[in-house]
């Protein structure tokens, strides 16, 4: 549990704040839709935007999975979120699916669509609008940088996580992204903390989330990560929404 527990968290307070919201699973493991207490069984759906073949082919003018093609670079994608979003709690949830090829992808109609989709999302919906990416950048761009006002990096207590930060943080920099901040995760000790302050030197921290048994329970039960939380955890989430927005 880290990014998508994060993203459905502040997705569910910020929607509980009376604003609309749209949480966008970018994570090929895409597990969102548990995070945010959708029912198994209503899951099923939820359609993943790689998977429609028909809407690729007719917004892009190609075939799928056909190569040496022409086709639009530009497709229309303005009506996408509104016709394959699921709601629940408030949340508006729209699963992309897979994007091909790290920070570049290949040049086919479905990266085509999913890259339209996300920049369009990004830099023209009036909403909040909170993404769970894969570890990395893959969806964002330079042309998109400019429409993130904050990225957030989870950080848990170990020496992987910390070498993923340093890279994630240097690939966002180098597309323009100005705002990046921190959540440390599953801390059990003040040494936890302490080592993740050290790695995030001159990095501003938006909060720090102990290791939770409650957590754990909800993933494990099906439930929304906000369910049943205490009041000590839930005013951390809060806090880091409020300091968001």
């Amino acid at each position: 549990m880290g990014k998508s527990t994060i993203t459905a968290a502040l997705a569910l307070i910020t929607a509980g704040r009376g604003m609309k919201v749209l949480a966008i699973d970018a994570d090929p493991d895409a597990n969102l839709a548990s995070a945010l207490g959708i029912p198994l069984a209503d899951q099923k759906a939820i359609l993943t935007i790689a998977r429609q073949k028909r809407l690729i082919e007719e917004r892009t003018g190609a075939k799928v999975q056909q190569y040496g093609q022409i086709f639009r670079i530009n497709p229309e994608v303005a009506d996408i979120a509104e016709k394959y979003s699921y709601r629940h709690k408030g949340v508006d949830l729209l699963v992309l699916g897979a994007i091909e090829g790290g920070g570049t992808g290949c040049a086919c109609p479905e990266n085509v669509l999913l890259r339209s989709l996300v920049q369009d999302l990004v830099l023209h919906r009036g909403e909040a609008l909170f993404m769970d990416m894969e570890p990395g950048i893959e969806h964002i761009g330079r042309a998109t940088a400019r429409g993130v006002t904050s990225f957030i990096i989870v950080v848990e207590p170990g020496q992987r996580s910390i070498e993923s930060f340093r890279r994630i943080s240097a690939m966002a920099e180098e597309i323009g992204i100005e705002k990046l901040f921190i959540i440390g995760n599953k801390l059990r000790s003040k040494a936890d903390e302490d080592l993740i302050r050290q790695a995030v030197s001159g990095r501003e921290i938006l909060g720090f989330i102990p290791f939770s048994e409650a957590l754990l329970a909800n993933d494990r039960d099906g439930r929304s990560v906000i369910d049943d939380l205490d009041d000590s955890l839930l005013a951390l989430f809060e806090d880091m929404a409020g300091k968001l927005l």
